[in-house]
């Protein structure tokens, strides 16, 4: 065996290396035998993928696809970790949300597995309620208080001095962010920056402020925006910080906490916290503090990503968005229980909602692995390419006079609704799917009640879900049938045999499922109880039989036809309906030819 200077295994020396233009040649020929004539260089960008803020996902990535060195864990830049061990000691730190005073339901929690509170939106006479019963020296607790937060501050600093906590036993977050307040409402508070200094010398383990990057998420901005946004607001922060309250850099740093989304797009999650440890401890360095740059990470499941219909597909949602966010580094984990969407959860929701990072803890051994996703040629490009979307986006920021200005200029408002705009057109034409939603809804479905959560806030950036445009389609439908006792419908003629139609008949039911229509494929067309109808079949049989179809289709009384495929030469076709097609529109009329209300 032939050993190579630096002891590496020469597993391939046998073989001649193969060039990227070689697989490019193969990838061209594969796909002109399906029909499309593309070059070599074209074959590539054919199997690409585009995503937001104009990045690109290849479907080959080499060693040539360099990248910054990440360094290691532990150290500047600390895209691998703000720790050098990691998470191996017991795994990140669960964290799970309330945002009412259930004393019993933060008890279960904490006896089960979580290991810090997350208090968003409880009164400050709350708190008490809250945590009666919770050891205060061994669960850190995360204020969520918006406005009240000062108030809220006093009685949690309050309750510490009543129940004998030793102040250097203390962790959590007072969770001050008025800059993330006023996006959510439009409206800022005062924050006392100056008792900053007081806190940090009591309270070593606590840390001041949040900077909240989910109302940008949950308005619809892409990942480069939400760090952009995030970086920005930690800026202001840190000027405020070193300024009115008198910290210095190193100590300035150690008050802030991030707050981010996890997404079911695991690669890009993974990628999003990489390049935000990256991003910020580059401020760091530039303040003059780089061994202070770790960023202390709070990754929670996507608000946007989940569902009111088919609510249980949002434990699969949640559970890869987790992988993710352990996979990428977060220091805590927030899994939103599978039915966050619709109120309150119940005992069984936030108790999978925990699980989820303990199976992922405990049985995968996911902590085991300080940044797994590590030497990926993929993800180590994909977290360069998206670092920099990102501080170009904060740079705009900056030169609009800081993240304050640009909330309320309208600046960031007007990106990310761009955002949303082209999101909300993929979602549309179902490019981007909504399992159980957009594909493969089911209209038996029994709806899942919960008791009413508190409003959010509002008032500032909108809330936004991927699933709006299709559940309002669907609430047209529910009150329809509430009213009449039928949902409105549609028949689907299936042409020539099976093999010919199933394709199309499958893609036509989905289609109008998603929007509340019930299909009909079983007997005439006058036994239907519809008025519109859809021809499925394959193109050859389009040809020979559509145009006989859709005449016999309209003396049956057929008020409009469709046909499932791309438009043709057929007589008597008032719409096609096509992979692509725009199916909220689609849908949106037909409801409303249908007669059914708004």
């Amino acid at each position: 065996m032939t050993v190579l200077p630096d002891d590496r295994l020469p597993l391939a020396t046998e073989f001649p290396d193969a060039t990227h233009e070689q697989w490019q040649h193969l990838v061209a020929g594969v796909l002109r035998k399906s029909g499309k004539e593309v070059s070599d260089t074209e074959a590539e960008r054919k199997l690409s993928t585009e995503l937001e803020d104009g990045l690109r996902v290849r479907p080959l990535y080499t060693a040539r696809d360099a990248a910054p060195d990440p360094g290691l864990p532990g150290f500047a830049p600390f895209v691998r970790g703000g720790r050098a061990e990691g998470h191996t000691a017991g795994g990140w730190d669960v964290r799970q949300r309330h945002t009412v005073a259930d004393r019993a339901a933060v008890l279960a929690d904490l006896e089960n597995g979580v290991t810090s509170l997350w208090l968003a939106g409880l009164p400050a006479g709350a708190l008490a309620t809250a945590l009666d019963g919770v050891h205060l020296d061994l669960a850190p607790v995360v204020l969520d208080a918006g406005a009240g937060t000062g108030e809220a501050v006093r009685r949690l600093l309050a309750l510490y001095e009543e129940r004998g906590t030793a102040p250097e036993a203390v962790r959590g977050s007072l969770g001050a962010d008025p800059l993330g307040h006023e996006a959510r409402t439009g409206r800022p508070y005062d924050f006392a920056f100056a008792d900053v200094p007081g806190y940090a010398e009591r309270y070593p383990g606590l840390r001041a402020l949040t900077v909240d990057a989910l109302p940008y998420h949950e308005a619809g901005g892409s990942a480069a925006q939400e760090l952009g946004c995030s970086l920005a607001t930690g800026v202001a922060y840190l000027r405020e910080l070193t300024g009115a309250a008198g910290l210095d850099a190193e100590q300035a740093l150690g008050q802030l906490e991030f707050r981010y989304a996890a997404t079911a797009d695991q690669f890009l999650t993974i990628a999003k916290l990489r390049a935000a440890r990256r991003l910020w401890a580059r401020v760091a360095e530039v303040c003059g503090a780089p061994r202070a740059g770790g960023q202390l990470q709070h990754a929670v499941t996507s608000s946007v990503m989940m569902t009111r219909r088919d609510p249980w597909v949002n434990m699969l949602r949640t559970t890869v968005a987790a992988l993710a966010a352990g996979v990428g580094g977060a220091d805590a984990v927030t899994v939103l229980p599978f039915d966050d969407a619709l109120g309150l959860p119940d005992a069984f929701a936030r108790r999978i909602a925990r699980n989820t990072s303990t199976i992922l803890i405990e049985e995968s051994h996911l902590s085991q692995v300080t940044d797994p996703a590590g030497g990926s040629w993929y993800v180590e490009r994909l977290t360069d390419e998206l670092a920099h979307a990102a501080w170009e986006f904060f740079q705009e920021i900056e030169r609009a006079g800081g993240q304050a200005a640009a909330l309320r200029s309208g600046l960031v408002g007007d990106r990310l609704a761009a955002t949303w705009a082209a999101r909300s057109a993929r979602l549309a034409t179902r490019r981007e799917p909504v399992t159980g939603v957009s594909e493969f809804p089911h209209l038996a479905e029994q709806p899942v009640v919960r008791d009413p959560a508190p409003e959010p806030p509002s008032g500032g950036l909108p809330r936004v879900r991927r699933d709006e445009a299709f559940e309002a389609l669907r609430a047209r439908s529910d009150a329809h049938l509430a009213a009449t006792g039928v949902r409105p419908r549609i028949y689907l003629a299936a042409l020539g045999p099976a093999a010919a139609h199933t394709a199309r008949l499958s893609f036509a039911a989905n289609l109008f499922q998603a929007g509340g229509i019930e299909t009909v494929t079983e007997g005439t067309f006058e036994e239907s109880g519809a008025r519109e109808a859809c021809l499925c079949s394959s193109d050859a049989v389009y040809e020979e039989q559509a145009d006989g179809a859709a005449e016999r289709l309209r003396a049956a009384g057929a008020g409009h036809l469709f046909l499932a495929g791309r438009p043709g030469p057929y007589d008597g076709i008032d719409t096609y309906v096509f992979a692509g097609c725009d199916a909220v529109a689609v849908l949106t009329a037909t409801l409303d030819r249908m007669g059914v209300s708004r």
